[in-house]
C-alpha cells in the first residue's frame, strides 16, 4: 500500500487524481501533516521540498518541479527567452521587455543598449525600447487581470508606474488567424506532463478557447473582443457561447475547420511548431531544476498558451504552472497523470511502498537510454503513454 498527502484544496485536476489513486485500492490517503508519504499534491507555491526525500526507507514524489517558475513567471520567461540558449531561435515568442515601476524602492538600471542589461543586471528597466502597439501584464497576472492594451508607450509606462510590482510590456500580434463564423480570435491551450526521468509528454488534446466577438484592432477598449479569457467573455459578453458551448473549441473540430476553411491540417500546420516549442522550453532549463539526482522525484503538468497569426506562424504567449483543464477531459487527462507520471515510480502490483520502479519502463520496446548536452544518461519513456506522446 502506498501513501500519499494532499496539500492543495483548490485544485480540481489533483482532486480527480486523488480520486483515481483511492480508487485502485493500493493508495491510503494520510493527513496533510504526515510527514511519511510516497507522494504529495502540494501547491506549488508553499511546498517543502528542503524536507523531501530524507524519510528512511521511502521514495518521495512530488507534483512540481522546484525552479519551474522560471518558465511560469512571466518576466522570468522573457528573461530566459533572452538568454543566449533560446535568444538565436525564439523567434516564436513575442517582443518583449521587462518594465519596473519608479515607485519600487529598489534600484533599477535603465537599459541603454537593448536585452544584453538582462544579462548583467536582474533588474533591468527597458522603458525606451518597445514600438508598436503592447499589453501589458502583471508579473503575477492570472484570469487577465491587470492587463491594458494600448498604442500609447507613455499610457502603457504610466500604467505601469501606478502599479507595485514588476510588468512585463509584450507586442501585441496584430494579425492573428480568426475564427469563422464572427471574425473572432482565439489561443491554443496544450497540457504537457514532465516525467520524473524528465521525459516530455504532450497530451493529444487541446482546447481553443475563443472569443465571442469580432476582432476590431482600431477598438483596443473592447476587451472581449481581444481577450479570449473565460472569465472576461462569460462577464462581458451577450454573445458568450454563441458560436462554441462554453467558448471551446477542441481538436476534432478545429482540424475540420482548418481543412475546410484553409485547406491546411492541424497535423502538419501548427502541431510541429507547438511540440518544437515546447521542446525548447522544456530542456532549456532541464539542466537547473530535474531531480534525477535529487532525494526526491518530480513531476509536473504544464499548459502551453499559444496564438496563431494569418500565416499559419504559432507563437507562446504565456505558461501555466498548475493548469486547469476542461470540464471534458479531467477523467482521461488525470488518469494519464497516474499512468504515465506516477505509476511509472510506484508499480501498482507491488506491495512494498519503500521500493519504486528503478526502470519503470525496461518492459516497454520503445523505452531507450539516451544522452543529451545538458543531462546525464535516462531513461526514456515510451512514445506513447495513453494519451499522451513523448516529444
Amino acid at each position: 500500500m502506498y501513501t500519499f498527502v494532499t496539500r492543495d484544496e483548490n485544485s480540481t485536476v489533483y482532486a480527480e487524481v486523488s480520486k483515481i489513486l483511492l480508487s485502485s485500492g493500493q493508495w491510503k490517503r494520510l493527513k496533510r501533516d504526515n510527514p511519511r508519504f510516497n507522494l504529495i499534491l502540494g501547491e506549488r507555491n508553499r511546498l517543502p521540498f528542503g524536507r523531501l526525500g530524507h524519510e528512511p526507507g521511502l521514495v518521495q514524489l512530488v507534483n512540481y518541479y522546484r525552479g519551474a517558475d522560471k518558465l511560469c513567471r512571466k518576466a522570468s520567461l522573457v528573461k530566459l527567452i533572452n538568454e543566449p540558449e533560446l535568444s538565436d531561435s525564439s523567434n516564436w515568442f513575442p517582443e518583449s521587455y521587462i518594465i519596473y515601476p519608479t515607485n519600487l524602492k529598489t534600484p533599477v538600471a535603465p537599459a541603454t543598449n537593448g536585452i544584453s542589461h538582462l544579462k548583467s543586471n536582474p533588474k533591468t528597466d527597458e522603458r525606451e525600447v518597445f514600438l508598436a502597439s503592447y499589453h501589458s501584464k502583471k508579473k503575477w497576472g492570472g484570469h487577465s487581470a491587470g492587463i491594458l492594451i494600448s498604442t500609447d508607450a507613455n499610457q502603457l509606462l504610466e500604467y505601469i508606474d501606478n502599479q507595485g510590482q514588476v510588468h512585463v510590456i509584450q507586442k501585441y500580434l496584430e494579425k492573428p488567424l480568426l475564427l469563422q463564423p464572427g471574425n473572432r480570435k482565439f489561443d491554443i491551450r496544450s497540457w504537457v506532463l514532465v516525467d520524473h526521468q524528465y521525459n516530455i509528454y504532450l497530451y493529444r488534446e487541446g482546447v481553443l478557447r475563443t472569443s465571442s466577438e469580432p476582432y476590431n484592432s482600431s477598438d483596443l477598449q473592447d476587451m472581449t473582443s481581444h481577450l479570449t479569457n473565460h472569465c472576461i467573455q462569460m462577464e462581458h459578453s451577450q454573445n458568450y457561447g454563441r458560436y462554441e458551448e462554453g467558448n471551446e473549441m477542441f481538436f476534432d473540430e478545429f482540424r475540420l475547420y482548418l481543412l475546410n476553411t484553409h485547406n491546411v491540417t492541424l497535423e502538419t500546420s501548427i502541431l510541429p511548431q507547438i511540440k518544437q516549442i515546447i521542446k525548447s522550453c522544456l530542456t532549456c532549463i532541464e539542466p537547473s531544476i530535474s531531480t534525477k539526482h535529487l532525494s526526491y522525484q518530480s513531476f509536473q503538468l504544464f499548459g502551453f498558451d499559444f496564438m496563431v497569426d494569418e500565416s499559419f506562424k504559432v507563437w507562446l504567449i504565456e505558461i501555466n504552472g498548475a493548469p486547469a483543464c476542461a470540464q471534458k477531459l479531467y477523467s482521461e487527462l488525470c488518469q494519464g497523470i497516474v499512468d504515465v507520471a506516477i505509476s511509472s515510480v510506484f508499480t501498482l502490483n507491488s506491495g512494498d511502498s519503500s521500493s519504486a520502479s528503478s526502470s519503470p519502463y525496461s518492459s516497454s520496446p520503445s523505452s531507450m537510454f539516451t544522452t543529451n548536452s545538458c543531462s546525464s544518461p535516462k531513461i526514456r519513456g515510451p512514445l506513447h503513454m495513453g494519451p499522451f506522446t513523448r516529444l
